[in-house]
């Protein structure tokens, strides 16, 4: 396994591969985003540590989703039991993936924290345990200052744990130098992710722009109302399905990669 720098045109196949593969099992990979956001949800719940256990299961489930479009592209029909191949992959596997879930929740947390300095932890408590967002709070320079802050520390730790749960899963890389690799990856291949995430960006804008055009055009607001969030969780999906190709393609795979981690060509 060794990286792959990548010209920035890449980027752009990236969103085209993660639509037509969408495409191939429409009703599965959305089902299982759908089953992702909720076993998130339904974890954060939990009393007491229910915050950290959502956001230390986002890993595996992460490479669940990834396993999920190689299905896809086999012409298989993802059953939901991908979700969890992290944990069927031997002990070994298992205990590295449990480390980089406590690993993504420590980082994610201590972002969180960080925020707290400026706003008196509004828009942490805001993001982990929820509540309402008020007009007078998005009003307040010390949240928006928080809220752009945490953006800004979420991304290098976003990025950080990018590829991370795939090397662990399907090379064997301890935690800490997954963590190291994938940061190093999306850096070197900064303008492929970059056209990546504009790429990304203008899917779900064109989708906002035929929404609202076509609740103009009948003349009734409640259908961009009730389209809407239907879009984006459509588009969030077909966003998750893409993940296995940057992996995919940011990485050259020599002879000892595992022959499931690289199917034939979609």
């Amino acid at each position: 396994m060794k990286l792959q720098i990548l010209p920035a045109s890449t980027g752009i196949t990236w969103v085209k591969l993660g639509i037509k593969t969408f495409f191939k099992q429409p009703l599965a990979l959305g089902g299982l985003f759908f089953m992702f956001m909720a076993l998130v949800s339904v974890a954060s719940i939990l009393p007491l540590i229910g915050g950290a256990l959502a956001l230390a299961v986002v890993p595996a489930a992460t490479l669940g989703l990834m396993v999920a479009t190689l299905e896809a592209l086999r012409g298989k029909f993802p059953m939901p039991s991908v979700l969890g191949t992290a944990f069927r992959a031997g002990k070994q596997r298992m205990q590295a993936m449990l480390v980089l879930g406590a690993m993504y929740a420590a980082g994610f947390l201590l972002v969180m924290g960080f925020t707290s300095l400026f706003d008196g932890g509004q828009f942490a408590k805001l993001y982990i345990v929820g509540g309402k967002l008020s007009r007078e709070l998005l009003e307040q320079s010390d949240f928006q200052t928080a809220a752009f802050v945490g953006m800004g520390l979420y991304i290098p730790l976003s990025l950080m744990f990018w590829h991370a749960p795939a090397l662990v899963h399907w090379h064997g890389v301890p935690p800490t130098k997954a963590v190291f690799f994938s940061l190093i990856a999306c850096l070197k291949n900064f303008w492929a992710y970059l056209a990546y995430g504009i790429g990304w960006f203008a899917v779900f804008a064109l989708g906002g722009v035929i929404i609202t055009t076509l609740s103009v055009a009948l003349g009734s607001p409640a259908i961009a109302a009730a389209l809407m969030v239907p879009m984006v969780l459509t588009v969030a999906a077909m966003f998750f399905t893409s993940l296995y190709f940057t992996f995919r393609d940011s990485f050259v795979h020599t002879e000892e990669t595992p022959s499931e981690v690289h199917p034939p060509a979609a």
